[in-house]
């Protein structure tokens, strides 16, 4: 049997990509699935083959970075299901820009900190008082194999996510004891509708949204701390150890990544 079967999971940024992939696959172990999302016509299409395929799924579309939104949200959720058991913040957005192009841009990294981090604390504080009143819960934050292996052009990002990550370690640490688990998925690059809106990663190797959905599942069969690759763990052995030479060794190689990939869309007649 499933470890899934029975639990009420609240699943955010689950109209499409990863969100909607787990969501289907989670309601097929027999999870009972809440999904949040802003889009109110495409979390009822996932809501809808869910219920096709035999599962149950309730949809709750609120905008995570308005306060009133989220407590609403959080709120609909309490009155409707006595018990939460996982909550899953995968709501996110990503910006690929140069510092030196953003200095007149504060509100890049205003934007992707209000949903990356801020939604996602939002959310978990309303949610956590019921988790601890019951004696149990996991709180599965989302992040990047990006904060393990340092890389340029996504400041902003990365900024919201190693804060996300910083919370994550506090919650575990001081909730640990009291029945609620934390757990931090840095996902490699996936393709996404997020991810396609940046054309030079057209041609980029990247993880599809079944494989990072099954992340998802193994994050709430086994509770761990982290998930994550070989080569994030790797990466955040060296970058703890040698921050500097680690900086400065990888980017030449993410320069030589950009440059190819730029020439094979310049082959396409992609500017």
């Amino acid at each position: 049997m499933s470890r899934l079967r029975g639990k009420t999971i609240v699943l955010t940024g689950s109209s499409s990509g990863i969100g909607a992939v787990a969501a289907k696959k989670m309601a097929r172990a027999g999870a009972r699935l809440c999904l949040v999302a802003r889009n109110e016509t495409q979390l009822r299409e996932v809501q809808q083959a869910i219920q096709l395929a035999g599962g149950e799924a309730w949809i709750y579309p609120a905008d995570l970075t308005v306060e009133d939104e989220a407590a609403a949200c959080a709120d609909a959720i309490l009155a409707e299901h006595a018990r939460v058991d996982v909550l899953i913040n995968n709501a996110a957005r990503s910006i690929r820009r140069p510092i030196v192009e953003a200095l007149d841009r504060l509100h890049d990294y205003q934007r992707t900190m209000q949903i990356n981090y801020l939604g996602a604390v939002s959310l978990t504080l309303k949610l956590l008082p019921r988790m601890l009143a019951q004696g149990h819960g996991q709180v599965v934050n989302i992040s990047t194999l990006s904060t393990q292996v340092p890389i340029p052009l996504f400041s902003a990002y990365l900024a919201s996510k190693s804060a996300l990550e910083s919370f994550s370690r506090s919650l575990q640490a001081e909730l640990g004891r009291q029945g609620i688990d934390v757990t931090v998925v840095h996902f490699p690059m996936v393709r996404t509708p997020m991810s396609n809106k940046t054309s030079i990663y057209k041609h980029m190797r990247m993880m599809d949204s079944d494989g990072a959905a099954d992340w998802l599942i193994r994050a709430v069969e086994k509770r761990p701390a982290r998930v994550s690759s070989a080569l994030g763990n790797l990466g955040s052995v060296v970058l703890a150890a040698v921050p500097g030479p680690a900086t400065r060794f990888t980017q030449p190689l993410f320069r030589l990544m950009d440059w190819r990939l730029k020439n094979k869309l310049k082959k396409e007649g992609v500017k």
